[in-house]
Formats: C-alpha cells, sequence, structure tokens
C-alpha cells in the first residue's frame, strides 16, 4: 500500500495496556503480518535520546541533574522525581506529548502496511487518542502478572511497579475502551490465534475503506 496522507486516513488501531502487559510482543506480531506499527513509547526514547529534539527543554526546564552522562534522559531520576513531585509530570508532558504528536504523524505518512497500529502506553489516560483511531485493541492480563513480568524485566523492586500501575488507566478502565481485548496471561503461543483473527478482521476493515470516522 501506498504511504498515508495522515493518520486519519487509513484504518488504523490504538493498542494500549498497562505495564508488563505485552504491548511490544503484540504489535511485533502484527508488524511481522503485515500491519504498519507506530510506536510512541519508542518516538518518546528517540526524543530523549542524546542529541534528541527533547533534551535542551528538558535541560532548561529540569536541569542537568536529569541528564545521564551519555546526554540523554535519565529516565530512572526521572521516574521517581515524578512520582515525588506532584507538577513534574506535566511539565514533562508538556514538553514531550507535542513533540511525539509531530513524529507521529510524520511516520504515518511515510507508512507502508495493510493498516496502522499506534502503540500508545497511555491511550486511555490521554482522553484523545480514542478519537484518532478506527479500534481500540487492549492487551490484557492479571495484575500479578504485570507485576511478576515487570520485576524480572526491568529488575524494579514490587512497591515501585505497583506505584507505576497505580499512576496508570486501571485494568477495568482499559478493557472499558476496548473495543477489541488480547489475553496475555500465557506464553506468545497462546497469542498468536487471537492476534490472525484479529489481523484477518482488520485487513478486511481496511480493504472496506473504514476509518475512525465510519467511512
Amino acid at each position: 500500500m501506498s504511504p498515508a496522507s495522515s493518520s486519519t486516513s487509513w484504518f488504523s488501531v490504538g493498542l494500549t495496556g498497562g505495564i508488563g502487559s505485552g504491548k511490544t510482543t503484540v504489535a511485533d506480531m502484527f508488524a511481522a503480518r503485515g500491519a504498519a506499527v507506530i510506536d510512541t513509547d519508542q518516538i518518546a526514547h528517540q526524543l530523549t535520546a542524546p542529541h534528541g529534539v527533547a533534551i535542551a527543554e528538558i535541560r532548561t526546564q529540569f536541569g542537568e541533574t536529569f541528564l545521564a552522562e551519555s546526554g540523554a534522559l535519565d529516565r530512572a531520576k526521572m521516574r521517581e522525581y515524578v512520582f515525588s513531585e506532584p507538577t513534574a509530570k506535566a511539565r514533562l508532558e508538556a514538553i514531550l506529548h507535542p513533540l511525539i504528536r509531530i513524529e507521529v504523524e510524520r511516520a504515518a505518512q511515510q507508512a507502508q502496511g495493510e493498516y496502522l497500529i499506534f502503540v500508545v502506553p497511555l491511550l486511555v489516560e490521554s482522553k484523545s487518542w480514542k478519537q484518532r483511531v478506527s479500534r481500540v485493541l487492549v492487551v490484557d492480563c492479571l495484575e500479578e502478572t504485570q507485576v511478576r513480568r515487570v520485576m524480572t524485566r526491568n529488575g524494579l523492586p514490587e512497591e515501585q511497579v505497583r506505584a507505576i500501575m497505580a499512576a496508570q488507566a486501571s485494568r477495568l478502565e482499559r478493557l472499558a475502551a476496548a473495543d477489541d481485548v488480547i489475553d496475555n496471561n500465557g506464553d506468545a503461543i497462546a497469542l498468536v490465534s487471537q492476534v490472525d483473527r484479529l489481523h484477518r478482521m482488520y485487513a478486511a476493515l481496511a480493504r472496506a475503506g473504514t476509518t475512525q470516522h465510519g467511512n
């Protein structure tokens, strides 16, 4: 398919889920089947990498102490600060969110695939993404599964993982916002049939010319 002219010109899916739910694994599986995947978290990492577009303003707003020796954002230190300082999250988002939106639009214009999947960890919290996509897909798992995975993957203590989860939308809130749900309480093999089924449906909707406007 030709590159999209904007993120509104294709059938699009907003893929979300709590920390440790398996969003990246699921997104990679859709990409392997022909979807064009745009990961907002990856874009945020690029913006806050050494010499990233957001670094100068982060330095101005927060100071050198929140930058690593490499010049990148010190994500661990910023995460701790955001949880301890009520205004820090809003200040950081005011820097990052407009830049992320610009990069998302640019990536959508250049994307190649049968349909678009936007991976948006905080889709439910954002209040705007749900109106920008055709369907919302939630990768769901038990909260205890989330905790175990994040502790293993990131080496974080349980208390910190649960604090991160508490700052996100609840599992029930995500499920209430979902058009489609993937159960990821098992291993990657258990995902195959679920992803295959949804890919067939999304590809058919894309061929039918469906957009978030219901056209």
